[in-house]
Order: C-alpha cells, then sequence, then structure tokens
C-alpha cells in the first residue's frame, strides 16, 4: 500500500485562506490607490456619505 503524503499545498483549508487574503489585499490595494485618484489627494471615498 502506499502512504499518502500529507501536503500543505493541497490542503483545502490552507487554500481557502491563502485566497481569502489574497483578494482581500487586492481589494485594499485598489481602495488605496482609489484616494489618490485626483490631482490633490482628494478625500477619502466614505468622507462625503
Amino acid at each position: 500500500m502506499e502512504k499518502k503524503k500529507f501536503s500543505l499545498k493541497n490542503h483545502p483549508g490552507l487554500i481557502f485562506a491563502g485566497k481569502t487574503i489574497f483578494y482581500f489585499l487586492i481589494l485594499l490595494a485598489l481602495v488605496y490607490l482609489y484616494h489618490y485618484k485626483h490631482v490633490g489627494g482628494g478625500n477619502f471615498i466614505y468622507n462625503e456619505f
């Protein structure tokens, strides 16, 4: 019989956590870049609500 090797690369929970962190960082980067959309730096997105 073959023994299954324990691999962290294929663990579903770690894949989910990795993707979640990755997409959260992309979202933060987009919000940060949106802040500098205007020449003067502008206001933050939610200041006018």
